[in-house]
């Protein structure tokens, strides 16, 4: 699979790793060009196997992804929509197909992301963001509208209810320290440290089939949208899905056999175990 002919991002293909690099002068600005290049991108990770990991980074020493482009949003009719000709806005419907792809995606933000830039890295499954230089916010309802990229729907389940109100219509800045302890991102680093944490985490990541991969998400996710019944069937569901396609019941017998699980060595070090692990194909 080739990931060539972006107009506002580059994307890079180390190993089981994409790199894409958004980079859209003056201020990647997220609009029509950008939503078409994330459609093309994910039509292909949809279909590559090859790609366990995304990484999303930028070019700009100062800007993640802005916002959604003011242009676009001139156009918007000033006359209420009844609420069943509602259909999913465009940024909505890309966000919502990033969310959805089977690789772990991993947002690196180390400049600003507001408005929809913010919405793009709450799509996304982890973010982790840059001390001194990250920023966010929600400026819509100063603005007159609402988080219209998933941001309302995604920050409540992110944060909790008064949490996502208080950043939604306090519509101020908030930095990287800030985001980790809200909840809305994983991990505040240090700008030399953000690069090397984020890399090893796509790294082992990239260890592990990808068929696991995305029956891990795809179990994580319909926890929050389904009752507890219906999301603990999923789980199950999902666990024959991996089986069927990974080497687990491999693994599985050949710590059986070798005594593995009973072995105190193993039991202190699972975190190294696993890799050896990867070795039974």
């Amino acid at each position: 699979m080739e990931y060539k002919n972006f107009q506002t991002f580059t994307a890079e293909q180390k190993g089981a790793i994409l790199t894409v690099t958004i980079n859209f002068g003056p201020v990647n600005v997220q609009g029509q060009e950008m939503l078409a290049d994330l459609s093309s991108l994910a039509l292909r990770l949809e279909r590559d196997r090859s790609v366990k990991v995304v990484i999303f980074q930028s070019a700009h020493p100062d800007i993640w992804v802005c916002h959604y482009d003011t242009n676009l949003l001139r156009d918007m009719s000033t006359e209420a929509v009844p609420r069943n000709e509602v259909q999913l806005l465009d940024l909505q419907a890309v966000l919502e197909r990033i969310s959805k792809l089977p690789q772990a995606t991993i947002a690196k933000i180390e400049g600003f992301a507001r408005g929809g830039g913010h919405e793009f890295a709450l799509a996304l499954d982890m973010r982790f963001a840059a001390r001194g230089k990250a920023k966010f916010m929600q400026m819509e309802c100063g603005m007159g509208i609402l988080p219209c990229g998933g941001g309302a729907s995604r920050m409540a389940r992110q944060v909790g209810l008064g949490k996502a109100l208080e950043i939604i219509l306090g519509s101020k800045d908030w930095d990287a320290d800030e985001a980790e302890k809200f909840g809305t991102i994983n991990k505040a680093l240090d700008p030399d440290e953000i690069g090397p944490y984020v890399d090893a985490l796509a790294e082992r990541i990239a260890l592990f089939p990808a068929e696991s991969i995305e029956a891990c998400k795809r179990a994580v996710y319909a926890s929050i949208d389904l009752p507890i019944a219906e999301a603990l069937k999923e789980e199950a569901y999902q666990l024959f899905q991996a089986t069927s396609k990974t080497p687990a019941v491999k693994r599985f017998t050949a710590a059986d056999e070798q005594g593995m699980q009973f072995d105190m060595d193993n039991q202190r070090n699972w975190e190294k175990l696993l890799i050896e692990v990867q070795k039974i194909l």
